[in-house]
């Protein structure tokens, strides 16, 4: 969902957000400058169909068990394992919602997760910020085909911007897989360092 950036790179993330609603992953590159080049694997092109309701089925509480990767595109295969609560409510009258995720691991951590639709261009825009830098970092842009969806967009990593894919897929009604991935190479080759299995809380 997100890591932690220098000022410097915050500044380029309030540079981007201001830049306009109508910017697509080359816009995004180009916006970053010298700090990223366009993933190859961009946004997947217009759906066909109008997918406002398509994160429907993640309205309500969910327990998460997430498998985090300790270290990032450093060959390391050591993983923290800890769970969150998750909860999820609708915005705009079905174009938008926004989860309120909490764990105790690391300290504590406290996020939010926007995700807002453009029936202009049939695509979700998701958003993530946390408490630990209060910034609202780079959407991920994307939607779903066959009951996957796929958002791609650019993420912070180590004073660079890397192209960055989040996948939900396994999409039950009380059941879910999210995972996040990164890539050193334009999206050649990409590294999964996040995995959350979501199973409902009963309300």
């Amino acid at each position: 969902m997100g890591t932690l950036a220098g000022t410097a790179m915050d500044r380029q993330r309030r540079r981007l957000l201001q830049l306009g609603a109508g910017l697509n992953a080359s816009a995004l590159a180009m916006a970053l400058g010298a700090h990223a080049s366009v993933p190859s694997t961009a946004p997947a092109p217009r759906p066909s169909r109008d997918g406002r309701h398509d994160f429907d089925f993640y309205h309500g509480r969910w327990r998460v068990q997430n498998r985090r990767l300790r270290r990032r595109l450093a060959g390391n295969d050591d993983w923290d394992e800890f769970e969150a609560r998750d909860e999820c409510r609708p915005l705009l009258d079905g174009l938008g919602s926004i989860d309120h995720y909490t764990t105790a691991w690391n300290g504590g951590i406290t996020g939010m997760a926007l995700r807002l639709y453009r029936p202009q261009t049939r695509q979700w825009w998701v958003y993530w910020a946390s408490d630990r830098d209060g910034v609202l970092e780079a959407p991920l842009i994307g939607g779903f085909a066959d009951g996957i969806g796929v958002f791609t967009g650019l993420e912070a990593h180590e004073g660079r911007m890397l192209p960055s894919r989040a996948t939900w897929s396994g999409i039950g009604s009380n059941h879910v897989q999210w995972e996040q991935a990164l890539s050193p190479d334009d999206g050649r080759s990409w590294e999964t360092n996040w995995v959350m299995q979501m199973t409902r809380i009963d309300t």
